[in-house]
């Protein structure tokens, strides 16, 4: 199976994106591009936050064209923003049980989430409380708890110091390829993409560059 992905259109006033491609089920896709290339504009119209005209299909489900559009509540995303997005009056577990709660039956096992994230210290935390990358750990657990069909991460490393970061990286490596979900991953660092993606789609001033 196949996400493939045609849109072309004006997003604002100043910008229009003219994209199309086609990436399979599995594995990580990187979004790489400088900033105003488009990447998080792709990202947010995979999500259903955002609509500009064009298709959008993964497997066999379509998730939008010109009769259709499925909202965004209705599609089995997880979300990792730059920002950790947790809410900031729950807890860590609390966070991961309000996202539980929410989502429909899947493969994500709490206990299997908390191993593999390796939040189990954080738990009992309020995320005021937690470092950067903690705080990203945790955002990407509480994704994984929505049970989703696929992930996509919004530059999650960029508000790390140079050493958290490389630390994510190889913690997002070992990660990311033990989960049996596509990826898309945006960032503007050849080195993380080529570190952590199976393929790279290179976007510049929303097109794919060539």
């Amino acid at each position: 199976m196949t996400i493939a992905v045609a849109l072309t259109g004006q997003v604002n006033r100043d910008f229009a994106v003219d994209i199309a491609f086609e990436v399979p089920t599995s594995g990580v896709t990187a979004l790489l591009g400088p900033s105003g290339s488009g990447k998080t504009t792709i990202l947010r119209t995979l999500a259903g936050l955002d609509r500009i005209a064009g298709s959008i299909r993964f497997g066999d489900e379509i998730w939008q064209d010109s009769r259709t559009f499925i909202p965004a509540h209705e599609r089995r995303v997880g979300y990792v923003f730059q920002g950790s997005g947790l809410l900031p009056h729950l807890s860590v577990q609390r966070n991961m049980a309000y996202a539980a709660r929410r989502a429909p039956a899947g493969p994500f096992m709490i206990e299997d989430v908390i191993a593999r994230t390796g939040i189990a210290p954080l738990l009992g935390r309020m995320p005021d409380r937690l470092s950067g990358g903690e705080a990203q750990r945790a955002s990407i657990a509480r994704a994984l708890m929505g049970q989703p069909q696929l992930l996509l991460m919004d530059e999650p490393l960029s508000a790390l110091d140079r050493d958290a970061r490389r630390a994510m990286v190889d913690y997002l490596d070992q990660l990311l390829s033990g989960i049996d979900i596509p990826v898309f991953y945006v960032t503007h660092d050849r080195v993380e993409a080529d570190q952590l993606a199976a393929r790279t789609i290179m976007l510049r001033a929303g097109r794919i560059a060539r």
